[in-house]
């Protein structure tokens, strides 16, 4: 392909009605809201998208996309296109004081069973699920009968290969305590690479699999005792955040714990099934 050519790809540019042709689509299927204001951002987004597959435009691109072949090699490109993918280890670590502290505590005195079941919905590049798992095999190692799982999920394959390789820059692993990151990450044996990974048995611990939200009556597992899914609702508006939690809450056992960011909020649609516990911490009535 001439030089010329590709200059003419990159500059081409998103028409409203191809906007909204895609923002819909993206809105239906997986709840994300794009006003107009996001058009350039989706654009910017996509372009590299119409090059890999040889489309001389958005018009071209979107008619592929919708194809059967198009929906069955490039949708799952396109969401991650255009889905954030931002996390961190111990992020709002408050919440994770609250399950060492409270929630596993209760759970481990009182119930019959002593394994304890967790979700990420939403989970990313999986530095929350990791988080997850540190401070659950902590627990574990003063309450030997004590087990646990965890579910990680996420609409962005990129995302997912990356929480499964577990691999990350020692940058973003200083916020969790030396002793810890001394028991549960491997540095790289190129010292000059400065990266991590998480050790095979935590790793082992941590089910990922790639999940749309918009479709969780087809997730076959249930009963948790506690579902992550902070960070997440703010892509969504009320009637989708609504519909996302309700189904959410249908796969919590009664009494089990449901979280969300700090910066996120419930409606008073979804007070009925949940009393709040703790700052953007919910138990199912």
């Amino acid at each position: 392909m001439q030089t010329n050519e590709l200059h003419r790809l990159y500059k081409t540019e998103m028409s409203q009605a191809d906007f909204g042709r895609l923002s819909e689509f993206i809105f239906r299927e997986y709840g994300i809201h794009l006003p107009p204001h996001k058009k350039l951002m989706l654009q910017s987004s996509l372009r590299s998208r119409l090059k890999i597959n040889a489309c001389s435009d958005f018009a071209t691109y979107i008619t592929f996309l919708f194809s059967s072949r198009g929906r069955q090699i490039e949708l799952v490109h396109m969401i991650d296109a255009v889905t954030t993918n931002k996390t961190d280890f111990f992020r709002e670590p408050d919440h994770f004081d609250f399950l060492y502290k409270n929630v596993f505590i209760d759970h481990y005195q009182h119930s019959e069973d002593p394994s304890f079941k967790i979700w990420s919905a939403g989970c990313s590049t999986g530095e929350e699920a990791y988080t997850m798992a540190i401070i659950m095999s902590e627990f574990k190692s003063l309450h030997p009968r004590f087990n646990f799982k965890i579910v990680a999920t996420d609409i962005s394959a990129t995302a997912l290969r990356q929480a499964t390789l577990a691999i990350y820059p020692e940058s973003k692993t200083q916020v969790i305590p030396l002793s810890l990151r001394q028991n549960y990450l491997l540095r790289s044996r190129d010292r000059t690479a400065k990266r991590v990974r998480i050790v095979s048995a935590l790793r082992q611990k941590v089910q990922f699999e790639r999940q749309n939200l918009m479709q969780t009556e087809r997730f076959q597992q249930k009963d948790f005792d506690a579902i992550f899914c902070r960070n997440t609702l703010i892509y969504f508006d009320r009637a989708v955040q609504l519909r996302v939690v309700r189904a959410l809450l249908k796969k919590l056992r009664p009494g089990g714990y449901f979280f969300i960011g700090h910066s996120e909020s419930l409606s008073n649609d979804l007070w009925r099934p949940l009393k709040r516990v703790a700052p953007a911490v919910y138990q199912k009535i």
